[in-house]
């Protein structure tokens, strides 16, 4: 598999905390970057994925009132304080 290198500024915290990590694991600075990395790449792409989703949703007209919603959440509130609203 073909490889680049990237290089980033970070914090001096966050090189810290990246170091304690590999090597509490027995890693490379590296692996654990390059875990991370992939990581978060695949939590965007399931957020832009589920944002075209909802995109496609609305434009389709599959939506939800926003009074329902207040409703819903209203329901939810006082359910979760323990009172019933009756």
């Amino acid at each position: 598999m073909a490889t680049r290198t990237f290089t980033a500024h970070v914090p001096d915290e966050l090189a810290d905390k990246v170091d304690r990590i590999a090597e509490r694991r027995e890693r490379s600075r590296g692996w654990v970057i390059k875990q991370a990395l992939a990581a978060w790449v695949a939590d965007e792409e399931e957020r832009h994925r589920l944002t075209q989703e909802a995109l496609a949703d609305a434009d389709a007209g599959r939506v939800t009132e926003h009074a329902r919603v207040q409703d819903w959440a209203q329901r939810l509130s006082a359910a979760n304080l323990g009172d019933t609203g009756q």
